[in-house]
């Protein structure tokens, strides 16, 4: 490509809503010369494009709420942006839980959420189906309700995340695939594309299920595994309107949206799909992905109990993709190790994928010692995990996990059913 440069001060690899969300909080935190490659024509052109755009605050630690509330924050800060906004809706949400572990698992993320000062109650199912009166509340044992959680459009998020980081100087390329990364005396010193080589003195690798193979070229084996995740969308319906919460059933492995006025229902797979990263190549794309109906007839049987109207349906569209797991479902961000930044798309897509890409490009700002306005997420936010003989980890954020076991180096792991 005759206009790559020949050097850069930071170079992104992946354009999906992690790395093109990387670029924005780097542009914004004040790092310049910040460059973002992507092998496709289009940007959020995988796995980004796949997604279903939830944004949820409720966390198991005050770290991590408070780092989805710092998100939460810069959507609404792009939204009020008529030329570029992610689509926020900040319709809130409802945690559903159909029983007494749950309900415990939910008392435990209330006291977390009260001492990070994210406003969350419980709310009977009266108040639950004021919410949502299509659905059924009355097997709920409890129900959670955030009101400044919501979800986007993982699209729009990515786009816009590109337009602002544009003004503020970061570049963006697209048909531009990255082969490897250079190092010299266990230092990264540069990229090496189809056009030559870009110096810089450090890559973020944010190239979801190609993550690994970019680790690879540096002699780091990535445990990550991609999974296979679907979701449908109906036709539309009388009373289903684009202003209704975010619903999360975890009991049943599901959530669900309005999308305009009709319907999207996903869910985790109690033996999902994986594929092993090290069966296909850094050239190549992985396994295509037809759509099974009986997973997503089985996403609809557990809904019906909830929502009986989901019968009477049809279905409109389906979206699958690829999202990467680690073992414990949190994201990698690997330090100053060997130079390199691994902000790999690692998280519960449906829920956290979109939502990452400001969560992981804070943390990286940071890292940068940089000042992300008055607004600094917080420095203890993750924690080290060795999991195998590879360096060790820092790992943070997510939830769900699926199998079969894949083997990474000598360490085997299991991916076990959302709680």
């Amino acid at each position: 490509m005759s206009d790559q440069p020949k050097t850069a001060n930071i170079v992104i690899i992946g354009g999906g809503a992690v790395g093109c969300g990387v670029a924005y909080s780097l542009a914004k935190a004040g790092v310049e010369d910040v460059l973002l490659l992507e092998k496709e024509p289009t940007l959020a052109a995988a796995t980004s494009g796949q997604a279903a755009g939830l944004v949820g605050q409720v966390r198991n630690s005050v770290e991590r709420t408070q780092l989805a509330m710092w998100s939460v924050q810069t959507f609404c800060e792009l939204q009020a942006d008529d030329t570029a906004n992610p689509g926020w809706r900040q319709v809130g949400s409802l945690r559903v839980a159909l029983n007494d572990e749950r309900v415990r698992e939910f008392e435990g993320m209330k006291a977390v959420a009260d001492e990070a000062r994210l406003e969350t109650e419980f709310i009977d199912p009266a108040a639950a189906q004021g919410h949502w009166p299509l659905m059924d509340f009355s097997a709920a044992k409890a129900v959670l309700w955030c009101p400044s959680d919501g979800y986007l459009q993982p699209s729009d998020l990515t786009m816009a995340y590109v337009a602002h980081a544009r003004k503020m100087g970061a570049e963006f390329l697209t048909s531009t695939p990255a082969r490897s990364i250079r190092l010299e005396g266990g230092r990264v010193t540069g990229v090496e594309t189809d056009a030559g080589v870009i110096d810089c003195k450090t890559v973020i690798n944010a190239a979801g299920a190609h993550a690994f193979h970019v680790a690879k070229s540096v002699g780091l084996e990535l445990p990550i595994v991609p999974v296979r995740h679907e979701f449908f969308v109906t036709v539309h319906a009388d009373g289903l309107v684009p202003d209704l919460p975010v619903v999360r059933i975890p009991d049943a492995s599901l959530y669900l949206r309005a999308e305009t006025n009709a319907l999207l229902c996903g869910g985790w797979e109690p033996e999902g799909l994986s594929t092993d990263p090290r069966s296909f190549a850094l050239t190549a794309e992985p396994p295509a992905i037809d759509p099974d109906y009986e997973v997503l007839g089985w996403f609809a049987e557990q809904l019906a109990p909830h929502l009986p109207k989901v019968n009477d349906l049809g279905l409109r569209s389906v979206f699958r993709g690829w999202p990467t797991f680690t073992p414990d479902g949190r994201f990698i961000i690997e330090g100053d190790r060997l130079g390199i930044g691994a902000a790999a798309d690692a998280g519960d897509l449906p829920t956290l994928g979109p939502q990452s890409g400001g969560e992981a490009g804070g943390a990286i700002a940071h890292a940068e010692d940089q000042h992300v306005q008055h607004r600094r997420p917080p420095l203890n936010w993750y924690q080290t995990v060795k999991l195998s003989p590879q360096p060790q980890l820092p790992l943070a954020l997510g939830l769900a996990k699926t199998k079969p076991a894949v083997k990474s180096s000598s360490t085997q792991f299991m991916v076990e059913p959302m709680r």
